[in-house]
């Protein structure tokens, strides 16, 4: 059975049907958490109540920890993109855990960014060691994941797409907006991953809903198995698993990217971000986005976000 976990500034809670209850920890990290368990099956059987609603709640996961990323990981992403899925290798790239906010911290937009783009995603975060070598298997990947949070990768594309690297461009404070909660699964519970539901809203308009199993390109057991060969991760980590199609970045028209192709790389680069600039979807200081992941049988909820976008 799922266990629903928040954080505020000064405690760590557990959320039941009847409210919230304190977990009795001094757990400074997520980690650190994790490896309680017995403290948090005691605050589940609590009968002092909170009433959740009235919790300040911030990121469930703690920094610093390593932030690691699938890249372009749903074929409507990739199509999206122009790129064909079959075509995509199974990579990853890293964001600074600096980045990580909570569900309703503001989104800074940084002075110089104008193609600031939004990208829900199902977030991984790892319950046990997985060192380099590690056997992971069909039988044993959920041993290493404690639970799922709902996450937003946002994303400087004119950053990000000019110097062609993602580090800096995902990275600046609060590019990472994470929870409201960390739900905490066991293996049966994680194997409907892939009937997880992912949406995002801007100012109410449904940009993105897709659900991962039918849209996702390489699997959670996939992933982990990949990252073994060459990345430790340790409790408390978190793997972002892509994003569907619906981000405000999508390719350019066939011609247009024919003649693009012949022009010298800095001009197209301008023609480009020229284009990009009349795109309402890019987000705006002001904008409202909501991002929330669930089955649609309401049986695994990872709640909601809502968080504002402001000038930094």
């Amino acid at each position: 059975m799922s266990t629903t976990v928040l954080r505020t500034a000064d405690a760590w809670w557990v959320r039941t049907p009847a409210g919230a209850t304190r977990i009795d920890t001094r757990a400074q990290t997520t980690g650190q958490l994790l490896a309680e368990s017995e403290r948090i099956a005691a605050a589940v059987g609590s009968r002092e109540y909170v009433d959740p609603s009235e919790l300040d709640v911030i990121s469930p996961v703690t920094a610093p920890c390593r932030v690691v990323a699938q890249m372009t990981n749903y074929a409507s992403h990739a199509q999206d993109a122009g790129i064909k899925p079959e075509a995509i290798p199974l990579t990853f790239f890293r964001k600074a855990s600096g980045s990580i906010s909570g569900p309703t911290d503001d989104i800074l937009r940084p002075a110089h960014v104008r193609c600031l783009d939004y990208e829900v995603e199902i977030g991984l975060v790892v319950g046990r060691e997985l060192s380099v070598g590690t056997r992971v298997t069909e039988q044993n990947w959920t041993t290493f994941v404690a639970g799922l949070v709902v996450a937003n990768d946002v994303s400087a594309r004119d950053i990000q797409l000019p110097k062609t690297q993602f580090y800096e461009a995902k990275s600046y404070p609060t590019f990472t907006p994470v929870g409201p909660a960390l739900v905490l699964l066991d293996a049966d519970e994680l194997s409907r991953f892939d009937a997880l539901r992912l949406r995002l809203w801007v100012n109410g308009e449904l940009r993105q809903d897709a659900m991962a199993g039918s849209d996702m390109i390489y699997s959670p057991v996939q992933a982990l198995q990949a990252l073994s060969r060459f990345q430790r991760l340790d409790p408390g980590d978190l793997l972002l698993t892509g994003t569907p199609k619906g981000t405000a970045l999508s390719a350019p028209p066939k011609p247009v990217e024919l003649i693009a192709a012949l022009l010298p790389t800095a001009v197209k680069w301008r023609i480009f971000f020229e284009r990009q600039a009349k795109n309402p979807r890019y987000l705006k200081p002001g904008d409202v986005v909501e991002v929330a992941i669930g089955t649609d049988d309401g049986a695994l909820d990872l709640g909601r976000q809502r968080t504002v976008v402001r000038s930094a």
